[in-house]
């Protein structure tokens, strides 16, 4: 019993966090992976709270927040025929039982009476439409004009993107009815669009996602809306029922997503795997079906999960093989498990290694070395381990022989207990060796000192010269010049960098102290939210943190015990004179605020630094590598084969040369007032 309560504490823990993550535009782990913790809670507490959340936190930063007219709650999967039968039977009970009002108030249709038994299965009328693997948006309509256009955000409250909506195909301006209410879909690229025009993206909903995001609104007319729903305001029974909806929409002018009629659940699963099939034929992408009952009933879609409609998923492509070890990563103070697995092919590529993301996820999963597991390769990139694999997967049963997964107890490097938080496995010791040492080279990268190489930093490290940031502003020419392959102009030249004065952003700032998993983009909005100085910050506390939307309690909590810690060495760093912080800027004053870039290889019409320091004026952050959540990677030569212009391509980061790279900064430069909405 008391196991089992712990499971489903980790559970609940895993599934909040990755809520607040996908919300917030930065999912860590694949919906697959997502679904089978969803899937394992709901089998363990079908009651849990959790279960009856849709999430939380903004879909993007920059836009104004608006509600949606349609609720956009989370469907319930179903990733076998098993489990949508399950659904169907349960389902269809319930509609016997339970006649909604216009049943009991109006004569039920002849398509609504076929909820009869033939021949031992029971007949009903299901709408199976594609599910288009996009980005939700809502289309809000007011006396049929198009007033907004707002993305999917918490399923409450999403981002009003119009002006970047009024260029995508399928986007309605006007409709021949007086109509008001929402109007739901997909943004969606062809696959030739991406083919022609954005084959640098890995996809192309990573392509479609970044566009429709765009402040500029450019590429967008690239894009298209195909639609699915409707609810007219105040009026739950505006539509008679799922056909009538659809056929509805159809003479509105909108393009509507493929959709099939059947009677009964067997159909279903075989235009499944007859769309399965030929998916890879399709213009663009579905990552399977999405069914529903034939009665358009609001009161269910109001609920977090409706449960008259569920996705019926295509299975991944899935490889099975034998849990050998676990490694752990460490990354400053985590450790991050990495299974080692059996050599077995996967999406092309011998695949021997897996993540595993954290503690709770092993404990969720119930994983022991000797198991035999599933594992997928997400987007053909990442291979991950996804839970135990069905009875008789492998064609030849390996040894039944398991052991307990070991988690390391103490900290390698300074022999701390270590912190077993559920998502995180960290050593809590302030003074652990390896947490300060990577805390100094996080801090160099931040600000991008180049000449301080690791090497470098690993020498001053061991010889205890440099343990903190602040002793960095405390190294002389002379003493450098003795270090190996150092010399008097080479030490004279990293100290001049090094002593080169600059102001920084608060973001920029608290993250160079490395707080555990807190990054700049966090620190900025954070900032936003109205804690934008460094006073401010050190005295909020984890529930003024915590109500920041898009922040959780566990995020505040390590902020603010991560500030306490650094208060003495931050003021060190200031007293130095050379690092301030500077004021909260204004939006008028730094119209690329939000935006980040990557330069590689040489700039024709001026030096790399000069670009940098120019973008790092007008608000933007500069970067020396390529990382998540990165604007723009500026190369001369985009048809490269450079590991960043793939690590981009990737990561779905857009990738521009020169030329464009100028004219947005061109733009940004002229006044606020004739610079349009590029950066508004």
């Amino acid at each position: 019993m008391e196991s089992k309560k712990e499971r489903i504490a980790a559970l609940e823990r895993l599934i909040q966090g990755y809520q607040a993550s996908y919300y917030n535009g930065e999912a860590e782990i694949s919906d697959s992976e997502f679904d089978l913790l969803w899937d394992e809670l709901k089998s363990l507490a079908p009651d849990s709270e959790v279960l009856k959340k849709v999430g939380s936190g903004p879909d993007v930063d920059g836009f104004p927040k608006a509600k949606h007219l349609i609720p956009m709650g989370s469907q319930d999967k179903a990733s076998n025929p098993k489990e949508f039968l399950d659904w169907a039977k349960k389902t269809a009970m319930k509609a016997q039982n339970s006649p909604n009002d216009r049943q009991k108030k109006t004569e039920k249709t002849k398509e609504q009476k076929t909820l009869t038994i033939i021949n031992n299965e029971l007949t009903r009328i299901f709408i199976v439409q594609y599910k288009l693997d996009g980005a939700s948006l809502e289309l809000q309509y007011e006396k049929g004009k198009l007033q907004r256009a707002v993305t999917r955000g918490d399923g409450v409250t999403g981002d009003d993107i119009t002006a970047n909506a009024r260029r995508m195909a399928g986007a309605v301006q006007k409709l021949d009815i007086p109509f008001t209410g929402g109007v739901r879909g997909e943004v969606v690229m062809t696959h030739d669009v991406w083919k022609g025009k954005y084959s640098t993206k890995a996809n192309c909903r990573n392509a479609a996602n970044g566009l429709m995001r765009r402040k500029d609104g450019q590429g967008c007319e690239d894009l298209r809306v195909i639609v699915y729903d409707a609810a007219a305001s105040g009026d739950d029974h505006f539509f008679q029922d799922e056909k009538q909806k659809l056929e509805w929409l159809t003479k509105r002018g909108f393009e509507t997503t493929v959709t099939k009629v059947f009677s009964t659940a067997q159909e279903v699963i075989a235009y499944r795997d007859e769309v399965a099939a030929k998916r890879d034929k399709l213009p663009f992408d579905i990552d399977g079906l999405v069914v529903k009952d034939i009665e358009t009933d609001m009161a269910d879609l109001r609920r977090a999960r409706p449960e008259k409609q569920i996705a019926f998923k295509f299975e991944l492509e899935t490889a099975f093989s034998v849990l050998r070890e676990i490694q752990w990563s460490e990354s400053g103070a985590t450790y991050t498990p990495i299974g080692i697995i059996d050599p077995v092919r996967l999406a092309g590529t011998t695949v021997k290694r897996a993540n595993l993301n954290n503690p709770d996820m092993i404990r969720a999963m119930g994983l022991k070395i000797g198991s035999t597991v599933s594992v997928v390769k997400r987007g053909e990139i990442i291979p991950k381990i996804e839970g135990l694999a069905p009875l008789g997967a492998m064609p030849v049963q390996p040894s039944t022989e398991t052991e307990e997964i070991v988690f390391p107890k103490t900290c390698l490097s300074c022999g701390s207990k270590l912190v077993d938080g559920g998502t995180r496995l960290y050593c809590p010791n302030p003074g652990c060796p390896k947490r300060l040492l990577h805390r100094l080279e996080k801090w160099v990268s931040v600000l991008d000192i180049r000449e301080l190489g690791v090497k470098l930093i690993d020498q001053l490290f061991e010889k205890e010269r440099v343990r903190n940031i602040h002793e960095l502003y405390t190294l002389m020419t002379d003493e450098l010049a003795e270090y190996d392959r150092m010399g008097g102009l080479s030490a004279a030249k990293v100290i001049r960098h090094i002593q080169t004065k600059r102001s920084l952003s608060l973001a920029v700032f608290v993250a160079g102290f490395d707080l555990e998993g807190i990054a700049e983009t966090t620190m900025e909005k954070i900032a936003s939210a109205g804690f934008d100085t460094l006073e401010k910050l050190r005295a909020a506390t984890v529930d003024d943190f915590a109500a920041v939307y898009g922040l959780g309690e566990i995020t505040a909590s390590v902020i603010v015990e991560g500030l306490k810690e650094c208060v003495s060495e931050m003021d060190a760093v200031l007293k130095t004179g050379v690092i301030t912080i500077a004021p909260p800027p204004s939006e008028e004053m730094q119209p690329m605020r939000g935006l980040s870039f990557c330069f590689t290889g040489e700039l024709k019409s001026m030096k790399r630094g000069e670009a940098e320091e120019k973008i790092k004026a007008l608000g933007a952050q500069a970067k020396s590598s390529v990382v998540k959540g990165l604007s723009y990677l500026v190369t001369n030569d985009p048809a490269s084969s450079s590991s960043k212009n793939k690590k981009a391509s990737e990561l779905g980061i857009e990738i521009i040369d020169e030329e464009q790279f100028l004219a947005l900064l061109s733009k940004a430069e002229k006044p606020a007032s004739v610079q349009g909405d590029l950066f508004a």
